[in-house]
């Protein structure tokens, strides 16, 4: 039996959705939703009967179209022609975990009662959800102003019938699928296209999907810098709490903490050191993790408003008998939270590939390459080469995308947040640094056995006793692009309890 989650005015935030994702629940709405839900509808009704006003996307065209009336007799053909004209999207697929992520995230939204679209809709869209059909949706054809419109029409086309859904690992025609599930097409009333396809859950989506993973290799990153730390044998002072009392900012804070606890009992770390100071990659691993950890913490701050929020247009208001034409489709505060987002983590794995750097340098009583027999063996010199790549990459990705603006629709969308592209590329970014750590960690898991028969600290010998499962030390060279997948593998599914990542 699955457990279930109703969607109601409680605030939805990272922890829940990850329960919900992690543990398979179906979702339900909640008796308040369907209240909310059908007195917006039905107050929508009565303005359209009585109404000899224009309203836009009601009974008007859309965009710069929005001073061409409609007649009542055609206003279903308005919408299902909207959701139709605006299906362009092109690029690769939406991976379907952020197919997923949509629904949810647009059925949130339509729950508060402020858009007007009929019971049956959200239903179907729970159904959706609830039964696996997702829609084919493409990663191109977004602005991030009027809302994901491209995107969300793909998400829409089959609930009347159209477009593409996943069946398995392969696209079929949305009717032929929903038959099969017993499921006729609906048909859309007025605004309904209009609500479904204004909204910014394509970008909020990518977000979550991207924030989930950014406080999980945050985390990993922390070990993973820590192992490195015995590994090149490095100083603790600096992680000492004074330090970072006196600039307390909390991630800094935070991680220091960390790494004190990961590397408590550490026989290395209990070594009278040589080294009167070391990089700054192993350092300042509190003032640099630390700081993207501030980012990580700004960004989910804004992405819990963003998704506890109604985001199409207009916004239905029964109680204050107002329809208003507004603006909360515009997707500025996620386009420069996910592009400040992109920045720090690149600057995770920036710093993470310069550790690596270091490790292999043959210094601090460490062979060259991490490897018995250097020469006859390049053991891990050309691991660096692929992360110095990727961090290459990353830099490119982080170039904001919410500074520039296209304008749209006759000019009446002049100024747009680009907040698509910065989604789509922080994903790059974000799967990108599970590279760059698996890689560390398989030069800094190699490194440790050279200083044997010290050990480093129990949590993390039992961290490397479960890698070394999957990727076993390296006497001599081997195919190591299979080593470094194997890893990105193991940090995917390395468990960590959620009380853990989002404190």
């Amino acid at each position: 039996m699955r457990d279930t989650h109703y969607i109601s005015s409680e605030i939805l935030d990272l922890s829940t959705i990850s329960r919900i994702i992690n543990q398979n629940y179906t979702l339900e709405l909640s008796e308040e939703s369907r209240l909310n839900i059908n007195k917006s509808r039905a107050y929508l009704d009565e303005k359209v009967t009585g109404s000899v006003v224009p309203l836009y996307g009601i009974n008007t065209g859309f965009g710069s179209l929005c001073n061409v009336a409609i007649q009542n007799e055609n206003l279903t053909l308005l919408q299902e022609n909207l959701v139709r004209s605006h299906a362009c999207g092109t690029g690769g697929y939406v991976p379907k975990e952020i197919v997923k992520l949509m629904l949810l995230l647009k059925i949130q939204s339509l729950s508060y009662g402020h858009s007007g679209v009929h019971i049956n809709t959200v239903q179907r869209l729970l159904d959706f959800y609830n039964l696996n059909i997702l829609p084919v949706v493409y990663t191109q054809g977004s602005l991030g102003a009027s809302g994901d419109l491209a995107p969300l029409a793909h998400l829409a086309l089959p609930l009347i019938g159209e477009g593409l859904v996943w069946d398995g690992d392969k696209t079929a025609p949305a009717d032929e699928h929903l038959s099969k599930h017993n499921l006729e097409p609906i048909k859309l009333q007025s605004k309904e296209g209009l609500a479904l396809l204004n909204g910014t859950q394509f970008m909020a989506a990518y977000g979550v999907y991207a924030l989930l993973k950014c406080h999980k290799l945050s985390y990993l990153a922390d070990v993973i810098g820590a192992i490195s730390i015995d590994a090149f044998n490095c100083n603790l002072s600096p992680f000492d709490p004074l330090v970072h009392f006196v600039r307390p900012h909390r991630g800094q804070i935070k991680t220091a903490d960390r790494v004190r606890t990961f590397l408590a009992e550490s026989k290395i770390a209990e070594l009278e050191k040589v080294n009167v100071q070391d990089p700054y990659s192993f350092r300042c691993i509190p003032q640099v993790h630390g700081a993207t950890k501030d980012v990580i913490a700004s960004a989910t701050k804004t992405f819990k408003t963003e998704i506890n929020s109604v985001t199409d247009n207009p916004n239905i208001f029964a109680e204050d008998d107002k329809i208003i034409s507004g603006g909360n489709f515009h997707g500025q505060p996620l386009a420069l939270a996910l592009d400040f987002l992109a920045i720090a983590m690149a600057e995770l794995g920036s710093i993470s590939e310069r550790r690596t750097y270091q490790l292999i340098g043959g210094l601090r009583g460490l062979p060259p390459f991490l490897v018995d027999t250097p020469g006859l063996n390049s053991g891990m010199m050309i691991p660096q080469y692929t992360a110095a790549s990727i961090v290459s990459q990353n830099k490119q990705l982080a170039t904001p995308a919410s500074v520039d603006s296209i304008v749209s629709s006759n000019g009446q969308e002049d100024h747009v947040s680009m907040g698509a592209n910065a989604a789509t590329k922080l994903l790059k970014v974000v799967d990108n640094i599970e590279t760059i750590l698996s890689i560390e960690l398989l030069n800094a898991s190699q490194a440790i056995h050279y200083r044997a028969p010290l050990k480093t600290a129990p949590f993390l010998e039992s961290f490397i006793a479960a890698y070394r499962q999957e990727v076993p030390f390296v006497e001599n060279d081997r195919i190591l692009s299979q080593d470094i997948q194997k890893g990105i593998t193991f940090l995917s599914s390395f468990t960590i309890d959620d009380t853990e990542l989002f404190s």
